[in-house]
């Protein structure tokens, strides 16, 4: 997000997290550093989450410090030993992995001890951004015992089908172009509505 008065409707929503992406080939690529004006925006309370593909690890230091992340979410080929230096200085880490239909969930097993979340997002061309939906009745085979976020197409009429993922390790769920009106601007009116009916379950 990179819109001052789209994040301020989006606070007044109350999400538990937002994500800045400082990834430069992606459409919502944040820059540097994320402006004062919108920093100043997001309280406490509001967890914000730097999103990094394959960022080198002194870069990835940098931008979290200065801009005062809260965690790191990691969408590339980061190994588990670059996870687990994040995790010795104390830095929460939300990692990535894109699912396929032969997607093997053995392969999180080597993260477990360094991250805090894992996120499960649809295989494409690019890191993030497919917005297709994968079959989350893959998530059956996922058998270990760290939480994670659900991405991946996910747009405003899936309430229902969102409502049926009984899955005891689902944490929260990643909204992303199923609610913007254009790449980095959300649709408050479409989020709300959303809002107000999963936090029901």
């Amino acid at each position: 997000m990179r819109h001052p008065s789209n994040i301020a409707e989006l606070v007044r929503l109350k999400p538990d997290y937002i994500g800045f992406i400082f990834y430069p080939k992606s459409k919502r690529f944040i820059g540097e550093q994320i402006p004062e004006e919108i920093q100043t925006l997001i309280p406490v309370y509001i967890r914000k989450v730097g999103v990094f593909v394959d960022e080198p690890f002194d870069g990835l230091l940098e931008k979290f410090k200065k801009n005062q992340l809260d965690m790191v979410q990691l969408h590339g080929s980061e190994l588990p030993d670059y996870c687990e230096r994040l995790k010795k200085m104390d830095i929460p880490v939300i990692k990535v992995f894109s699912i396929t239909p032969d997607f093997n969930f053995g392969v999180v097993q080597p993260f477990d001890n360094y991250c805090d979340y894992y996120l499960f997002d649809t295989a494409g061309e690019l890191p993030g951004g497919s917005g297709i939906k994968f079959d989350w009745e893959k998530l059956d085979q996922y058998t270990g015992n760290k939480p994670f976020f659900l991405s991946g197409g996910i747009r405003p009429t899936d309430t229902e089908t969102f409502k049926g993922v009984l899955h005891n390790k689902l944490h929260a769920v990643d909204l992303n172009s199923g609610f913007e009106t254009a790449p980095g601007v959300k649709d408050i009116p479409k989020l709300k509505t959303f809002f107000e009916e999963v936090r029901t379950v």
